[in-house]
């Protein structure tokens, strides 16, 4: 659960080069979104943040969602199921993900040889990378598990 500090911060500031409000209802988002699970819909967000603000909508929690991305506090993922992810990304460590596309899980990891490689093809390519990430599907343990046991069963 992170605390909120800097992200305040730096939301305040954004908002004011951009000659926005600062409300209670991006706030409250805010607060929700640090102490969230670490990919979270903006259906998800919503419904967390509506304990604890009834009246703020959906629509609201989008664009502050937006807001978060904009000013380098979130990031938009993609990872299939039709829902867009947010994910903090102030402070914390560049990362990859395993997306399990049985379950939906979401798996973080960190590797350096992987991130050396792809710096070693951009630089034999003479390519200059301004972010990068990867993400690689399939099953997770689980679900690999549940398929083999398909296929056992199938084959009786």
């Amino acid at each position: 659960m992170a605390a909120m500090g800097n992200e305040e911060e730096i939301l305040q500031k954004h908002i004011a080069q951009h000659h926005l409000k600062v409300t209670k209802e991006r706030s409250v988002i805010l607060k929700v979104f640090l102490e969230a699970e670490r990919h979270v819909s903006a259906e998800e967000l919503h419904q967390q943040v509506k304990k604890i603000h009834r009246s703020i909508g959906l629509a609201t929690v989008y664009r502050t969602l937006n807001l978060f991305c904009e000013c380098g506090l979130a990031q938009q993922h993609q990872f299939g199921g039709g829902h867009t992810r947010y994910e903090l990304v102030y402070n914390v460590n560049h990362h990859d993900h395993l997306v399990c596309t049985g379950c939906g899980k979401i798996i973080e990891f960190e590797n350096q040889n992987i991130e050396k490689l792809q710096e070693e093809v951009a630089r034999k390519s003479r390519f200059t990378v301004f972010h990068h990430k990867l993400e690689m599907y399939g099953h997770c343990y689980d679900c690999a598990r549940k398929e083999a046991s398909k296929r056992i069963i199938r084959k009786k």
